[in-house]
Formats: structure tokens, C-alpha cells, sequence
């Protein structure tokens, strides 16, 4: 390990124009790269993994180079471009307003520019990004799209809102549920996929207002039923229907996958919403709260299909509305490979 050096083997430079640039235009803090001599890849790699990792001894092991090495090359991309990026202290480190601009240009740039500069070696691949479950139309498409391109398709399963397009790990992303307008986002509508209600096979017996299952807050009163007893008692009245209206689930906990699933509250009227009770950050979290009793919850239709568990039955909802499923790449250079793509689902 060499920490003189305090970096990558590739001493690459961002070369610039020969005039400045100005850190407050439109194009971002990478446009002020332009007219900066001086930075390079290793610079731009070692404030990236410290933003990710919010911890220079853990971005220091990723890197695998030294903590002090690591130190200097950020301080020299500081200093090069003339403002602070990190707010270090004894217990953490934290971005700041220019940190957090670089850091959002950096994360979906580098990656792509690694591979552009990674020697080629056998057919092109394009990055299909999706969360827990592919879509049986994506299985065609592919397809046809490896005929009419010679280009392979590689699965990148990510656990995050818009499946690894906002960190470049994804070229092109299945997304469910609405796209928000604000992400920079083209789409292409794929599909509509029916919801489905997951109930537990064996809600908690009518004791469950345990200490162990016990929600925040006071105590029940003497003779009544506390919050978890309450919601037990709905997920009992509903244990065995085989099929339930979508505004009845309205009056019974619900467990709601906040990173990637397709369904909030919002999707009820204001005046008659569920309760979320229980929250997850990914589907398999998502799973395991529903059967262990939380909650019931709402998923695309192929979930029932796909993902059998023995403990939740899945039971058909009606008056549901359905879960648009969209193609997405980014609005601005984009994967020429992911434009294929893109336009052949568009296709009729």
C-alpha cells in the first residue's frame, strides 16, 4: 500500500477549457471543472466514496488506500475548487450545500465514465434495473431487443425508489407506481397490474396487546382494548374473506413499503385513509411484517404468483386501482443502448 501517492493508479486528470468557469451557473458544480487544471479521477473517486460512506476510515478500506492519503486528496479537491465539501467532526462526517451538489452530479457520472473507459471486451451490455419483481413483459422485450442490437441485458436488482438510475448503477429501471415528475425522468408505459390484498394466515391471538406487541403510547384502559388489540381484532374479522373492497382496507393496519413498493395511503380518499402501522424498506421487509401479523398488505398481482410465503394468503381486492408499470432512463445522456430499448417498448 502506498499512501504517498493517496490514491488510484490512474493519474488521469479532468483536464479544462482554458477559461474559468462559474461554480453558480446553471450546468452545476461539474461545469466549474471546466476551467479547473489539477483534478483528477482519484480526487473525484475519494470525495465520492467519503460522501457515500460518511466516514473517511470506511471510504479509506473501500478505497483500499490509506486514511491519511485519503484525507489529502479530498483537501486538494477542496482547495482546487475553492469551497468546502465536507463538515468533519470528531463523531461524523456530514456534506455540505457543495458537497451535496457535487455529490448528486458525481454519483451517476463516474460509474458510466469508468465503464466508457474500462477496455472493451466481448458484446455490449445494457443495465436493466429493476426492485423485487421483473415483469413477465420485460422477458419479450429483452428479447427483441438482443436480436435487433447483438447487446446482452444484465438484471440489476436495487432496493432503492427508481432501481439504481439515480446512482448510475441502472441504465434503464422498471418503475411502479407513479414517476415522480421532478426525478428527470423519460418514460414509457409498459403496463397496468392489478393489486392484491396480503392477509396473515394466523393473525395474533386477542391477547396480542402485549408489552411485546404494544404500540407507542398510554397504557389500555381498565376493561378496553388498547391500539394492537384493536387492530388484531380487524385482521381477525378479514382472516378468511377471499376477497375484499378496496375501501374497507381503510379499517385495517397496513404495512407499506416505503423505498420501493407501489402503494401509500394517499391512494385513498383524504378522508378515509388505512393506518400505516408497520414500515419497510424493502419487499423482503415487507413480507415478513405482513406475516408476522403488523399488518395487511398491498402488492402488484405477480407477488401472489411469484412469491408464495407460508404465511400470508393472498386475496383478490376490488375496486383497486391499478399499478402502472413504466420503463424510465434518465432525460438527459442517456445509455444510447437504454434509448433502444426504451423505443422498442414504446413500440404498438
Amino acid at each position: 500500500m502506498n499512501d504517498g501517492g493517496g490514491g488510484d493508479s490512474d493519474g488521469t486528470g479532468v483536464r479544462g477549457r482554458s477559461g474559468g468557469g462559474d461554480e453558480g451557473g446553471d450546468g452545476g458544480v461539474l461545469d466549474a471543472l471546466g476551467g479547473l487544471d489539477g483534478i483528477a479521477l482519484r480526487h473525484l473517486r475519494g470525495f465520492l466514496a467519503v460522501a457515500e460512506e460518511r466516514s473517511f476510515t470506511h471510504a479509506a478500506d473501500r478505497l483500499r488506500i490509506g486514511q491519511p492519503a485519503l484525507t489529502r486528496t479530498v483537501r486538494a479537491l477542496e482547495t482546487t475548487l475553492g469551497a468546502r465539501l465536507l463538515d468533519r467532526t470528531t463523531r461524523r462526517v456530514e456534506l455540505t450545500d457543495a458537497g451535496r451538489r457535487l455529490h448528486a452530479e458525481l454519483a451517476p457520472l463516474l460509474p458510466r465514465l469508468a465503464a466508457a473507459l474500462r477496455p472493451p471486451t466481448g458484446r455490449a451490455l445494457l443495465r436493466l434495473g429493476f426492485t423485487s419483481l421483473l415483469p413477465a413483459a420485460c422477458t419479450p422485450l429483452t428479447a427483441a431487443f438482443e436480436a435487433a442490437t447483438g447487446a446482452g441485458v444484465r438484471l440489476v436488482r436495487r432496493d432503492s425508489p427508481l432501481a439504481g438510475l439515480e446512482t448510475g448503477e441502472s441504465d434503464v429501471a422498471v418503475v411502479r407506481g407513479e414517476v415522480p415528475g421532478d426525478a428527470g425522468l423519460r418514460t414509457a408505459l409498459l403496463l397496468h397490474e392489478p393489486r392484491v390484498a396480503a392477509l396473515p394466515r394466523t393473525p395474533l391471538p386477542a391477547a396480542g396487546d402485549s408489552a411485546a406487541h404494544r404500540t407507542p403510547g398510554p397504557p389500555p384502559r381498565p376493561g378496553g382494548r388498547g391500539p394492537a388489540a384493536a387492530r388484531q381484532a380487524a385482521l381477525r374479522a378479514v382472516a378468511r374473506r377471499r376477497v375484499l373492497d378496496w375501501a374497507e382496507l381503510a379499517d385495517l393496519p397496513l404495512v407499506v413499503n416505503t423505498v420501493t413498493g407501489s402503494t401509500r395511503p394517499k391512494l385513498w380518499p383524504a378522508d378515509r385513509r388505512p393506518q400505516p402501522v408497520c414500515t419497510a424498506g424493502n419487499f423482503d421487509e415487507w413480507l415478513e411484517a405482513v406475516a408476522a401479523g403488523h399488518g395487511v398488505g398491498v402488492a402488484p398481482e405477480p407477488v401472489a404468483e411469484r412469491h408464495p410465503h407460508p404465511g400470508i394468503r393472498y386475496v383478490r381486492l376490488k375496486n383497486a386501482p391499478a399499478v402502472p408499470v413504466h420503463l424510465a432512463l434518465p432525460a438527459r445522456d442517456a445509455h444510447p443502448l437504454a434509448e433502444r430499448f426504451l423505443a422498442l417498448a414504446a413500440r404498438p
